[in-house]
């Protein structure tokens, strides 16, 4: 008789005890939607050079025939090459059906190392 309140006791405390921890499955919680207020990061520095915002002519008509003339998804990239440095034009088409429009230039030295765009573009001109 002890025996038996004694498991009953042992039961019931399981049973309390396992209300109290919640569902076994544990549900998913929905993604919190981003503040309308935080600022949007901008992927790369505004830039300020005689070649952005003017279509590839303007740089063909400056360096010549580009090293690299390449597609890129939906934009193109030409890079011009000399001794001091090493161009890169990267064009996009601001709004679908336009004429693509450089959007951002890098420049580097032949060893790899940052070079400054402007003085790169004076060099490269022919």
């Amino acid at each position: 008789m002890i025996e038996n309140r004694r498991l009953a006791a042992v039961a019931m405390l399981a049973l309390t005890l396992g209300a109290c921890a919640g569902p076994a499955i544990p549900y998913a919680t929905p993604p919190k939607s981003p503040s309308s207020n935080a600022p949007v990061a901008s992927p790369r520095p505004v830039q300020n050079n005689s070649l952005i915002g003017r279509n590839a002519n303007a740089a063909l008509g400056l360096f010549g025939k580009p090293r690299l003339d390449v597609a890129e998804g939906s934009g193109r990239k030409l890079q011009f090459a000399g001794t001091p440095c090493i161009l890169d034009v990267y064009y996009y088409a601001p709004k679908q059906g336009a004429d693509p429009l450089a959007t951002h230039v890098d420049a580097r030295t032949p060893d790899g190392r940052d070079a400054n765009v402007p003085s790169c573009i004076e060099a490269l001109r022919k």
